[in-house]
Formats: structure tokens, C-alpha cells, sequence
């Protein structure tokens, strides 16, 4: 396995705050979506490899957990692990967790549980064709030295509440 991707971190602010005072739903998916974009970066899916190549990661599925919540000023850091990739997707999971430093090197604590996670799978697009397209073997390659084991809570589905009359 390659080095871990970096975290990404970023402040809750206020206008992500809902009506029950805590980060809305949509700022949770808005900063995973960032931790995407940073992962597509450090991989070589970036802004110029999408203008020369004309293909893109676009995502198929996400299955977002809200554990806790999160408030105005906290200090974010989101860790991003690869769990599977072939020739034409990749599948990967954000952690968000609640720092004590807003510095960019702030890790979480050994035994911080997650305020929030996704698990993704993204297709490789090329854009000009409008279908799935091998990935390079560079950035395959790239992306399947940082595979890891997926945590326990990866793969679930959505639990299933009883009907009632």
C-alpha cells in the first residue's frame, strides 16, 4: 500500500448550520464531496488530467451515515480510504471526525469515533463518449497501491423498519 491519501479539513460555518443549530445534511455530503475532489487530486484525476483526457470519476452511489452532530466552528478533518478499484471504478469511504486544532495537520484522536461517513463507488467516464472508459494503468495503478481493508461499518445496506397499519 502506498502512503494514505492526506486528510482533508475544513471549518463548519455558519450558514451550514439548520434550524436544530447543527450542521445541515446537505454540508455533511457538500464536504465529503470536497474530500473527493482532493482524493481525485492526489491520484491524477485532477483539472488538467479531465481537460486533456476528457473523462472524470462521476458517482453512481453514496450511502451516507449521520452519527452525531456537528457545530458552528468545529474543526473538521476527513479521512479518505480506497477500498476496491478495477479497470473502470473505484469504490472509497470518507470519515468525517470533530478535531481540537483547526491546523491542516490535525489528526484525530487514536480512538475519535466519526461524526459521519460515506461509502462511494464512481465510474470512470470519459465525458466526450458519455460511457465508462478503462481508467490509465498509471492512475490504476495509483489507486490500487492505496486500497485498504474496508472498516466494519462499509458494505451495510439501509436497515429495514416494520410497516405499520
Amino acid at each position: 500500500m502506498s502512503e494514505p491519501l492526506p486528510l482533508l479539513h475544513r471549518t463548519v460555518r455558519p450558514e451550514w448550520i439548520d434550524y436544530n443549530g447543527h450542521m445541515s445534511e446537505a454540508f455533511y455530503v457538500l464536504v465529503f464531496g470536497h474530500a473527493t475532489d482532493a482524493m481525485m487530486i492526489e491520484t491524477g484525476l485532477h483539472g488538467g488530467y479531465r481537460e486533456s483526457t476528457g473523462c472524470s470519476l462521476y458517482t453512481v452511489e453514496a450511502h451516507v451515515r449521520y452519527l452525531n452532530d456537528v457545530s458552528e466552528g468545529a474543526h473538521l478533518a476527513i479521512r479518505t480510504r480506497l477500498l476496491g478499484v478495477d479497470a473502470k471504478k473505484a469504490r472509497f469511504t470518507h470519515e468525517m471526525f470533530v478535531v481540537e486544532d483547526e491546523d491542516e495537520g490535525a489528526e484525530p484522536a487514536p480512538d475519535a469515533a466519526p461524526v459521519a461517513t460515506t461509502e462511494l463507488l464512481a465510474l470512470h467516464v470519459d465525458q466526450n463518449a458519455g460511457r465508462t472508459t478503462p481508467f490509465p494503468d498509471d492512475i490504476r495503478d495509483r489507486l490500487t497501491g492505496l486500497v485498504e481493508a474496508a472498516p466494519d461499518w462499509a458494505g451495510r445496506s439501509i436497515a429495514e423498519v416494520p410497516r405499520t397499519a
